[in-house]
C-alpha cells in the first residue's frame, strides 16, 4: 500500500505491505493534553497484530508527537486555515484515498465534519469520540453545534463518550440511538503513575522541600480556568496567613494563556510561590511532588489528569463538572466544588492544608479506586472491541489495510 509523504516534514513515500487494518486518528492538533495522551496510549499499547495507526492533524503537531513510540506510525499535518478551510477536506480526501484505512476515528467537534469526507473517500468504518467540551460551550447547549452533530450522525457507525454525563447528553440532546452510543471509560498506566517511593528530588526551586504543593496539570486554555485557580490561591493565602511561607501552587502545562497567567502572577507579587512549568515530559515525577491535586475547569469529560493524580496517591479537589463526579467520590477520594467559585475552591484547599490526615486518607482511597476501575488494560480492550465490532458489522475482514 502506498503511503504519501508526511505533509509537514516532507518524508519520502514508502511502500507498506500488510494485512493488518489501518486506523486513521483525526484530531485538531497533536499537543500536550488529556485527549492526546489517551490517543497516544491506545496507539502505543494496542496489540501490533490487531491494528496499525496513522495520525492526521487538521492543523499541526508539537513535540508531544514524540510520545508515540510504536514503529511505523505516520503523522500528517493538513495545515487547515482558520474558518471553513475547505482545502483541508480535499487534502484529507486525497490522503485517505492513498492510505486506504479501514477505520477513521475522529475526536471532538473540530474533527466531526470530516466524517463526510471519509465517506466520500470510501473509508468503511467511521467512529467519533466526544472527550469533553470547550469554554465556548461548557454545557453542550450550542444549538448550531448540536445540529451539526445530529446531521452528521448518519455518516458514523457510532458516537462514543468517555463519561456517563456525556453519554446521556448524546442520547437526550443529540438524539444518538442506543445502538450507536457507546461509553468508553478512560484508563491510565498505574505503573507510570504511582506514589513516591522515597525522598523526591526538587524539580524547581519554587517547590522547596517541606512545601505543601497544590498542583494541577493541563493545557493552559480557557476551559481549564487557571486564572480562577490563581485567584483561589491568592484567597487561600489570606485564609491561612500563618502558613503562607509553606504554600506553593504548581501549574504544569503550556498553551495560549501562558503569557496572561504570567502577567497575573507577577501583578499579584507571587512569582516566588507559583510555578508555571510550561510543557513537560516528566509529569509523573512532578505529580509525586504534589500534596494536593486541583482541577478548576468549567467543563470536562473524564479528565485523564485526575486519574493520574489518584493513581499517584493524591487527594483530588475539583469543580463539579462533566464526568468528574463519576470518578471523584466526594468525601472519600476528594472534594467537589461549584465551577467558577474561587472562594469555595480556596476554602476547600485550606481544609486540606489544615487536615493532613485527610490528605493521606483521600489519597489512599483514590489510588485504590483507580486501580480497580480505571486500568489501562480495560481501556485498551474497550477501544479494540469497538474497532472489532464496527468492522464486523460492516463485514470487513483482514486484508483491506
Amino acid at each position: 500500500m502506498p503511503i504519501i509523504k508526511n505533509i509537514r516534514a516532507g518524508i519520502e513515500p514508502v511502500i507498506v505491505t500488510t494485512n493488518i487494518p489501518l486506523v486513521v486518528h483525526l484530531l485538531y492538533r497533536l499537543d500536550f493534553g488529556g485527549l492526546e495522551t489517551l490517543m497516544v496510549d491506545c496507539i502505543n499499547r494496542m496489540p501490533a497484530d490487531k491494528y496499525r495507526h496513522a495520525v492526521v492533524c487538521l492543523t499541526d503537531y508539537t513535540a508531544f508527537s514524540e510520545k508515540i513510540t510504536k514503529p511505523n506510525v505516520r503523522i500528517f499535518s493538513l495545515h487547515k486555515p482558520a474558518g471553513l478551510g475547505l482545502s483541508a477536506h480535499l487534502k484529507l480526501w486525497r490522503l485517505l484515498r492513498q492510505l486506504r484505512p479501514t477505520i477513521l476515528h475522529t475526536y471532538n467537534l473540530s474533527a466531526l465534519e470530516y466524517g463526510v469526507t471519509a465517506a466520500m473517500a470510501n473509508v468503511p468504518v467511521r467512529v467519533h469520540g466526544e472527550h469533553g467540551r470547550d469554554a465556548s460551550d461548557p454545557d453542550g447547549t450550542n444549538q448550531r453545534h448540536n445540529r451539526l452533530r445530529r446531521w452528521l450522525l448518519p455518516f458514523y457507525d457510532c458516537y462514543y463518550a468517555v463519561s456517563t454525563d456525556l453519554c446521556n447528553w448524546l442520547t437526550t440532546t443529540i438524539g444518538v440511538p442506543d445502538k450507536k452510543n457507546l461509553l468508553l471509560a478512560n484508563g491510565i498506566d498505574t505503573n507510570t503513575f504511582h506514589p513516591p517511593s522515597g525522598a523526591q528530588s526538587m524539580l524547581s526551586e519554587k517547590l522547596p522541600a517541606g512545601s505543601f504543593v497544590i498542583g494541577t496539570v493541563g493545557r493552559l486554555q480557557d476551559v481549564k480556568n487557571h486564572a480562577g485557580l490563581i485567584d483561589a490561591f491568592i484567597l487561600l493565602l489570606t485564609l491561612i496567613p500563618e502558613k503562607k511561607s509553606q504554600l506553593r501552587l504548581a501549574i504544569v502545562g503550556d498553551g495560549p494563556l501562558l503569557p496572561l497567567l504570567k502577567e497575573k502572577i507577577t501583578a499579584a507579587g507571587l512569582a516566588d510561590q507559583i510555578w508555571l512549568s510550561g510543557a513537560r515530559t516528566d509529569v509523573a515525577e512532578i505529580m509525586r511532588t504534589f500534596s494536593l491535586f486541583v482541577l478548576s475547569s468549567i467543563a470536562e469529560g473524564t479528565p485523564i489528569t485526575i486519574l493520574e493524580a489518584m493513581a499517584t496517591g493524591l487527594p483530588v479537589l475539583s469543580t463539579r463538572v462533566g464526568g468528574v463526579p463519576e470518578v471523584v467520590v466526594e468525601n472519600i477520594t476528594g472534594t467537589l466544588v461549584s465551577a467558577s467559585d474561587p472562594v469555595a475552591l480556596a476554602n476547600a484547599m485550606a481544609w486540606y492544608v489544615n487536615h493532613p490526615d485527610l490528605v493521606i486518607q483521600h489519597g489512599v482511597a483514590g489510588k485504590a479506586r483507580v486501580e480497580k476501575q480505571y486500568g489501562m488494560a480495560a481501556m485498551l480492550a474497550s477501544y479494540t472491541n469497538m474497532y472489532d465490532d464496527m468492522s464486523t458489522a460492516k463485514k470487513i475482514t483482514l486484508g483491506r489495510g
